[in-house]
């Protein structure tokens, strides 16, 4: 008698039969207005404009504009070490980091899954 070895439990997507199509466009702006050149303010108005009325939206706006913050944060530090010539790798790196993660998130909106950006300092806070 051979017993079966146990298999790892697959794991279960959410439920995104409850966020609608324009929740998931607002959510997608609010990480894709950025890369258009409207960086902080873009996400900003997303989360500015539909905090109040949905709660995915809010969720998104928030961290992308938690996000969008950070990454000013960590620009701001590494202009000041051009000095020590290591700044210029680090804004090399954080452009190509902030366009990747970007991205992702946008992806994870249009799919209606909630994402959480790494390396980011969560100064604005949800209700």
């Amino acid at each position: 008698m051979t017993e079966n070895p146990p298999t790892e439990p697959q794991q279960e997507r959410p439920d995104t039969s409850d966020v609608s199509s324009e929740s998931k466009v607002w959510a997608v702006a609010a990480h894709l207005l950025p890369l258009a050149g409207i960086y902080i303010i873009g996400a900003l108005m997303v989360w500015l404009i539909k905090r109040d009325e949905d709660a995915f939206v809010e969720a998104h706006g928030r961290e992308a504009l938690n996000f969008q913050l950070s990454v000013l944060i960590y620009g701001l530090i590494s202009a000041l070490l051009i000095i020590v010539l290591i700044g210029f790798l680090m804004l090399i790196a954080l452009a190509i980091f902030s366009f990747v993660m970007a991205i992702i998130a946008a992806v994870k909106a249009a799919n209606g899954e909630t994402y959480r950006y790494p390396m980011t300092m969560r100064m604005v806070k949800g209700r």
